[in-house]
């Protein structure tokens, strides 16, 4: 099975509606690892890992993101295979 690594870049109305909460369950619930951490400038920065078909999942999930989120832009991108313990929130 082939993992891979993305680094994906939320912008719009993501952050102080429980984006990261919501990311970090859907990865969790998908079997990936890595971690939703928001960023200065507004957005929220998503690394997904795991199999193909599940980070392409969570990439189509993180176009809509939760209702309470309005995503205006999506940037992904690869990154480096890394080993994370789980699926978690950053601060």
């Amino acid at each position: 099975m082939t993992q891979k690594c993305m680094r994906f870049i939320v912008k719009g109305v993501v952050q102080g509606v429980g984006f990261r909460y919501h990311t970090c369950h859907e990865g969790l619930k998908r079997g990936l690892t890595g971690y939703a951490k928001n960023l200065y400038n507004g957005d929220v920065e998503v690394i997904a890992c795991g199999s193909t078909d599940k980070v392409d999942s969570l990439h189509e999930w993180l176009k809509e993101g939760p209702r309470s989120a309005t995503v205006t832009q999506l940037i992904s991108e690869p990154a480096e295979v890394k080993s994370y313990r789980s699926f978690e929130i950053l601060y």
